[in-house]
């Protein structure tokens, strides 16, 4: 890996932290790989990310996995794809009264996966099924985000 790769990387790592609704919601990435395949973030309970029953806001729980994978096919998909965030739905299973965290793992199966669909289609929408949960491993909510990638023309 190039110096100047190295430096991009720590770069976004420390800028991810400033990114507005991650900033507003207390959202803290705690890995990040360095060929953009695992990332995982955590949110800890915090009176800016309370509703009013006191435990996480749901637009806050949305928010920490919000860019994840459109980031890590950006990166791993290379400059031949355009790549963005479509659409997203959430399920709340329990509230979340403490820190909860989400990991993001994309295989090199699923970059394939969406290499060869995307080659048979030109653009296609691809679903990742993302869990929050809980400090005792709990699940606090699911989201199914589907991302939109074509092959640039």
């Amino acid at each position: 890996m190039s110096t100047m790769f190295k430096l991009r990387q720590k770069f976004l790592e420390k800028a991810i932290r400033f990114y507005g609704p991650f900033l507003g919601a207390a959202v803290r990435p705690v890995k990040i790989s360095d060929d953009y395949r695992y990332a995982k973030v955590e949110m800890p309970l915090t009176f800016y990310n309370r509703n009013y029953m006191g435990t996480q806001f749901g637009g806050s729980l949305y928010a920490m996995v919000d860019p994840w994978y459109m980031l890590m096919l950006i990166k791993n998909l290379g400059d031949e794809y355009i790549v963005w965030d479509k659409a997203a739905t959430i399920n709340f299973r329990k509230p979340g009264r403490g820190k909860v965290s989400a990991e993001f793992i994309l295989t090199q199966e699923k970059i394939d996966e969406v290499k060869k669909i995307v080659g048979e289609k030109v653009k296609s929408d691809i679903h990742f099924l993302v869990e929050i949960k809980d400090e005792e491993g709990k699940l606090i909510a699911d989201v199914d985000k589907i991302v939109y990638v074509r092959k640039k023309s």
